[in-house]
């Protein structure tokens, strides 16, 4: 069993198309894997599938509820709150727990001495399963309007994805932020989509960046490699990462993708270079004996 994490450092460069379709690859090419969308606050892979809601799991948050017959004012649970979520003005013995900026963490019941802090829970969102008319599994975080922090879902659609299927594909937000990290925190390795123009470029190397820090093997694939510049291509020889695969600009992968197809399903060259992406991934992580 491998996570393999599909992700990018900005938006718009194909990602949820490489996850879909290896996703749609893999299951054409019979083999047991899963998709979970990470990308809670704009999910659309399952979109790209004929399925069914098979379950709806509520992902909530602790929020404290100050009683103030109770408080003293003394201010020690603004004091133990790192993210500025309590609002106190003791000399008119005012105090609000700001909702949005709260982690849940607890360390504001800790600090106070005399049990005017307890909890409810807050609705983040709803992590979703699906199942497509072959019987396979996709997982789908989606973080409810308003709400600030999609970490706590992500959380949950993984837990709940756990270790069933030979593949997990995890199709991660953009960027390089909470939940980028907590994606690729999961995943045993990590194809970073991007193009070739000066932002993709950026955006790429603060990936890369990242990733390294955190020891994760990664590659990538850079798509519509004909319509920018080089500096990419160079960019993955100065530093000796491997470029798993260039997608030319097509106009017949731009159709498709809109009118939510997959291109795996009408392109079998497409679905001959994913294989080939994976055989490489699993050659990299000692498994070149893997059986395709």
């Amino acid at each position: 069993m491998i996570k393999i994490a599909v992700a990018s450092g900005k938006g718009g460069t194909g990602k949820t198309l490489i996850a879909t379709n290896i996703f749609n690859t893999l299951l054409l090419n019979n083999h047991r894997s899963m998709l979970v969308d990470c990308d809670a606050e704009a999910p659309n892979a399952a979109a790209f599938f004929n399925i069914i809601e098979t379950g709806r799991t509520e992902v909530t948050q602790p929020v404290p509820v100050i009683n103030t017959d109770l408080c003293t004012f003394c201010g020690k649970c603004r004091e133990y709150c790192n993210y500025n979520a309590i609002f106190l003005l003791p000399p008119v013995k005012i105090i609000n727990v700001i909702e949005d900026l709260c982690h849940g963490c607890g360390a504001c019941s800790v600090a106070c001495n005399y049990g005017a802090i307890t909890e409810k829970p807050v609705l983040l969102g709803h992590v979703i399963q699906y199942r497509t008319k072959e019987n396979h599994t996709i997982i789908e975080a989606r973080t409810r309007i308003g709400v600030l922090s999609p970490v706590p879902l992500i959380k949950s659609a993984i837990k709940m994805a756990g270790n069933n299927g030979d593949i997990i594909i995890l199709d991660a937000p953009p960027g390089t932020s909470c939940p980028f990290i907590q994606t690729v925190s999961a995943a045993d390795y990590v194809v970073l989509v991007t193009e070739p123009t000066p932002f993709g470029l950026s955006d790429l190397k603060q990936s890369v960046e990242t990733l390294k820090t955190m020891d994760k093997p990664f590659g990538i694939i850079l798509n519509r490699s004909d319509i920018g510049d080089n500096k990419v291509q160079e960019y993955t020889l100065i530093e000796d990462i491997p470029l798993l695969l260039e997608i030319p600009f097509k106009k017949e992968i731009a159709v498709l993708y809109s009118r939510g197809k997959l291109v795996s399903e009408k392109d079998p060259v497409f679905e001959k270079q994913l294989l080939a992406v994976f055989e490489t991934i699993f050659a990299q992580n000692g498994n070149s004996g893997y059986q395709w």
